[in-house]
């Protein structure tokens, strides 16, 4: 039988007891059954509570404050700020629909590129209201706003505000990752900034010996040999004596103004783009570009890419020895790295294969995409015999 019973038995017997008895027996079994709720509630308590939270478990990603609840400034701030298709605080440029809902530069972007290969009108996710880059503005005071929320260090988990903390963590934390000086000659130590003088001071590698340094440094000149191959070869074809380029060669126009899309078998319009004709080395030019290499959907893949065919539209009586790069216009931010292309231009073969435009990522494929006019440079050479 429980204490619980027992007390209930015993409270149940005073009546035969004496009163002095009773009086104690009472008061014992009210002290005890005051102490057995306190037990109770504080173990009620515990369960409500949950376990302590652990100190070296990450930190959780904030999430939107309900309405009518309380909570700090920077939560409810983080709500308001957030970007309406992530739910994240913009990083960068903040843009609005004409309705005031806030979008960041990324999801802003990838929107206008989902619209261009369905075929469709862009609009605002939360109000399906109509969004372009002439109807949409960048929202100055929500920018500065967020730039001044307080942010966590990646390295140090101190907070500091979101303008300061890029400088922060580049210069200033004595825990960003950094690397040894002598990663030059082949030391793989990374590790935090203040653990670095201590490490560069007992590091082996300036102890090194001269055959054991030059297979490292080998492998750096043939790097280095790479890289200043390219730049030759870019310096060596600007030696030629012809040359042709223009600035406005490659205008990748919205399919509805110039250019067609075309349906496969199953009629799935894919998106391709063609540039007008055009005139170098005195011989007609057309540039045709595809998303993807012909993908179904590209709209429903995360990585995006962009490939363009060179093709010679006049008639030449002998081969014509060429070499050719696309180069990013003079208005574009778009980051191209140039490659250099040859082909033998022939009545027969008047057309080079399909070969990526040497963008960085699927961002910067979403801007070429989301861009009304894409202005690329282009070159081509001419290779004397």
């Amino acid at each position: 039988m429980s204490s619980m019973e027992e007390r209930d038995v015993g409270v149940v017997a005073a009546p035969g007891s004496s009163s002095a008895g009773m009086g104690v027996g009472a008061v014992g079994a009210a002290v005890e059954a005051v102490a057995v709720v306190a037990a109770m509630q504080e173990e009620v308590g515990i369960r409500r509570e949950g376990p302590e939270p652990d100190p070296d478990e990450p930190p959780k990603k904030r999430v939107r404050v309900p309405d009518g609840e309380s909570g700090k400034l920077e939560e409810r701030l983080y709500s308001v700020l957030c970007c309406t298709v992530c739910l994240d605080l913009p990083k960068a440029s903040v843009y609005q629909c004409t309705n005031g809902h806030l979008m960041c530069a990324g999801c802003f972007i990838h929107l206008l590129a989902d619209s261009r290969l369905k075929e469709e009108q862009a609009t605002c996710p939360n109000c399906r209201c109509e969004i372009s880059k002439n109807l949409c503005c960048r929202n100055l005071a929500v920018e500065k706003a967020v730039s001044e929320l307080p942010t966590e260090c990646t390295f140090c988990i101190k907070q500091f505000p979101r303008s300061s903390l890029g400088r922060h963590q580049k210069e200033e934390c004595q825990d960003r990752v950094t690397q040894c000086k002598y990663k030059r000659i082949g030391c793989p130590w990374q590790g935090p900034f203040h653990e670095l003088p201590a490490h560069e001071s007992e590091c082996s590698h300036p102890s090194k010996t001269g055959t054991e340094l030059m297979g490292i440094l080998g492998e750096m000149d043939q790097n280095h040999r790479r890289d200043m191959q390219l730049y030759n070869s870019i310096f060596g074809l600007l030696c030629y004596e012809k040359i042709g380029f223009t600035d406005k060669l490659v205008a990748l126009l919205h399919p509805e103004v110039q250019f067609r899309p075309y349906r496969t078998d199953d009629f799935i319009t894919r998106l391709y783009y063609e540039t007008p004709r055009f005139t170098v080395l005195n011989q007609t030019w057309v540039l045709k570009a595809r998303v993807n290499d012909s993908e179904r959907n590209p709209n429903l893949s995360c990585k995006r890419t962009l490939s363009f065919q060179l093709i010679l539209k006049s008639k030449v009586n002998s081969a014509l020895e060429c070499s050719f790069l696309l180069l990013k216009g003079p208005y574009d931010d778009v980051r191209i790295k140039p490659v250099i292309h040859h082909h033998s231009f022939c009545n027969d073969a008047n057309e080079t294969e399909y070969v990526p435009l040497p963008i960085s990522d699927s961002v910067e494929c979403n801007k070429l995409l989301a861009a009304k006019n894409i202005n690329l440079r282009l070159f081509i050479f001419q290779v004397q015999k």
